[in-house]
């Protein structure tokens, strides 16, 4: 098995709705997003899956979130922009670009700083 990892960022602010301490509070980040993919087998070329093709894909879902309030950007209008949510909604935005590509979503990971992160992998 082949895991393929793309390490991106976006800043942005955020509060979070109802969580009775200082995130309730507008505040920044520079969120780490890492994207990891599984594929069983290697191309005529030898590749999994190529990093620039990952890296596109992930640079138009991360775009719409880069330098803005998250809260009010589709769907964190709704939902709390929590790292819970941005690593699910970057899966589930992700996912339909790998259709029909040898390989997996195994993961999406939101870092809020050096030492919290969320990953998210459904199931």
């Amino acid at each position: 098995m082949y895991q393929i990892k793309v390490e991106q960022h976006f800043d942005a602010a955020h509060f979070l709705r109802g969580y009775q301490g200082k995130c309730e509070s507008l505040h920044g980040h520079r969120f780490g997003v890492i994207v990891k993919l599984q594929a069983s087998k290697l191309d005529d070329i030898g590749l999994a899956y190529d990093f620039t093709l990952l890296k596109q894909h992930m640079a138009g879902i991360l775009a719409r979130f880069d330098h803005t309030c998250l809260n009010d950007v589709p769907p964190f209008d709704k939902i709390n922009p929590s790292s819970e949510n941005i690593a699910a909604t970057i899966y589930n935005e992700l996912q339909p670009k790998l259709a029909g590509a040898p390989v997996v979503l195994s993961s999406v990971e939101i870092g809020e700083s050096p030492v919290t992160a969320v990953i998210y992998s459904p199931d």
